[in-house]
């Protein structure tokens, strides 16, 4: 491996030598190793100087930059260090044993190909020896089992669930990339970039989390209506029940007897914003 001096280096990368031994001070540059009394350093110290000047330049300061590099040098995930779901609660992760793998799925169908593939599905981590999942994991699947659904099947909506969440954490960083990441880069002189950019994504994050919670309970509400209509478990639309022509007014308040509007077209949207929140809605 090509190795040089502490002067060599700093002519490759435009620093004084100075800077680069008070990097290995903040502890964002790695010792060089040493020869008698000569530091020798490689392309490892090369590249770390290069992140260290690229992150400098988006204004990260040099503590928050050894937090990061420290961080990644432990293994920690980008989650982790930005504060994104690795703490104790549904996201850390659990050892399990076979009694509790007993629990998720009948012993009789207990194969090395089930965990293997949720192995690679992502749901289980072989860490020392030991099953390791998501406490969110442990939990739904205990529920799911309880349900008696087989643990092919589990894993399969799993992977297509994965798939969707893929693809919706896609969409949002992409919003993070377009809208937010420019914020950051507009205030390069400022010396908290990460504590802002921990800010905003788990801003982000939570936003999202919402916004896929409420969707999804539409989605579940609209495909049970589907499901009753398609075994024929709902009256007819002109169904009404005997109670309702009761002149009992609780009863009739309880009944929602309007219909939506459908989709409005473009002059109604437009009427609608052009007459301001003081319109009365009984004048129509």
């Amino acid at each position: 491996m090509e190795q040089w001096t502490v002067d060599e280096l700093a002519v490759r990368v435009g620093l004084p030598g100075s800077t680069i031994r008070m990097y290995q001070t903040k502890g964002v540059l790695h010792p060089p190793r040493r020869q008698g009394r000569v530091a020798y350093y490689n392309a490892s110290h090369l590249e770390r100087l290069t992140l260290v000047q690229r992150l400098q330049s988006r204004g990260f300061s040099l503590p928050a930059i050894a937090e990061l590099v420290k961080a990644r040098e432990k293994g920690a995930s980008v989650a982790a260090v930005l504060g994104l779901g690795e703490a104790e609660g549904p996201d850390d992760w659990v050892r399990i044993k076979v009694r509790d793998i007993s629990r998720l799925v009948p012993m009789g169908d207990i194969r090395p190909r089930v965990l293997r593939r949720a192995v690679h599905l992502g749901l289980v981590r072989w860490r020392r020896g030991w099953p390791h999942v998501r406490r969110w994991a442990l939990d739904s699947g205990n529920r799911l089992a309880a349900l008696s659904v087989p643990s092919d099947v589990v894993l399969d909506k799993f992977a297509n669930l994965r798939t969707a969440t893929d693809g919706i954490a896609a969409d949002f960083v992409e919003v993070f990339e377009r809208h937010l990441w420019p914020q950051l880069a507009e205030n390069a002189d400022q010396d908290d970039q990460l504590d802002r950019m921990r800010a905003l994504l788990v801003e982000l994050t939570y936003t999202a989390e919402t916004v896929v919670i409420g969707t999804l309970r539409e989605s579940i509400r609209d495909a049970a209506e589907e499901f009753a209509r398609r075994h024929q478990l709902l009256p007819s639309d002109d169904f009404k029940p005997a109670w309702v022509e009761e002149p009992v007014p609780i009863a009739e308040r309880l009944i929602d007897t309007e219909e939506d509007d459908g989709i409005p077209d473009e002059p109604t949207i437009l009427r609608f914003l052009d007459r301001g929140d003081d319109h009365d809605e009984t004048a129509g």
